[in-house]
């Protein structure tokens, strides 16, 4: 088992989610981030039914970077409270996680 996480972030628009994406690269919290561009969600904030389009946010990283990760994202988010959340990569490439882990480092 590897201490790779992937991270799922839901942002406004892809300015948004680059603009995410790049902060975390640039600060070495991140190995990669994919951008889904478009994705439809439906949920309930402040006692109402919500439908916005948004995009996703898809990052590889590690577990010592997490809590930086939701730090910064919840400072530079526009959202008041924005999804961030990770799950293990347990099983993978082994060749792909090597290269998240060097890019870590």
């Amino acid at each position: 088992m590897s201490n790779i996480k992937l991270g799922y972030i839901t942002c406004k628009n892809i300015k948004e989610a680059k603009t995410i994406a790049a902060t975390l690269l640039n600060k070495k919290l991140i190995a990669c981030g994919n951008i889904v561009p478009k994705i439809k969600s439906i949920f309930k904030w402040k006692n109402k039914v919500v439908e916005n389009s948004e995009s996703i946010l898809l990052v590889k990283t590690n577990n010592i970077k997490i809590k930086k990760i939701i730090s910064l994202v919840s400072k530079i988010h526009s959202y008041e409270n924005p999804c961030v959340v990770f799950i293990d990569l347990k099983d993978g490439n082994k060749k792909f996680i090597s290269w998240v882990k060097k890019s870590l480092k």
